[in-house]
């Protein structure tokens, strides 16, 4: 994957694409993902929002986003925009207020490539954490750690 800047964070190596400043993914990756300094000034706002999240959680996004899906899935991620910061909704909470099932939310979740932006790791299962990046390695770590951060755990 091309990435225009990959920065260190507390607990990933976060990699960030972007097109005509407008903001299209941000992949978690490991630490030992070599960085690349953002070049441009885009990027710099881009790695300076997400540091200022790192540092402090209530620091808001204020970025062009692109969030590429399908209906469903827009309409998914709108509603998990709402969620405000300390606060998760269960998997099928989120599906009651989309008309849909638990289980599709889940595959939208999987599918957001904005993580941090549009906080799907705010989205929990009834009986605990329930899945996160499609189950990457380190996934629920990941999603626990944010979760701390933003003093909900």
């Amino acid at each position: 994957m091309d990435y225009q800047a990959c920065i260190a964070s507390p607990i990933v190596n976060l990699g960030i694409r972007y097109e005509r400043d407008v903001l299209l993914e941000i992949d978690f990756l490991p630490l030992s993902t070599p960085l690349i300094a953002p070049k441009t000034t885009f990027a710099k706002t881009v790695c300076t929002a997400l540091e200022a999240y790192f540092n402090d959680p209530n620091q808001p996004f204020k970025l062009p986003i692109a969030p590429l899906g399908t209906a469903f899935q827009q309409r998914v991620w709108a509603e998990i925009g709402r969620i405000p910061l300390g606060e998760v909704i269960s998997y099928s909470e989120l599906a009651r207020r989309t008309g849909s099932g638990a289980r599709a939310v889940a595959n939208a979740c999987g599918a957001n490539k904005l993580p941090l932006i549009i906080p799907c790791h705010r989205v929990v299962a009834v009986n605990g954490l329930g899945g996160f990046m499609c189950g990457r390695r380190n996934a629920l770590d990941i999603k626990s750690w944010l979760l701390a951060h933003e003093g909900v755990l």
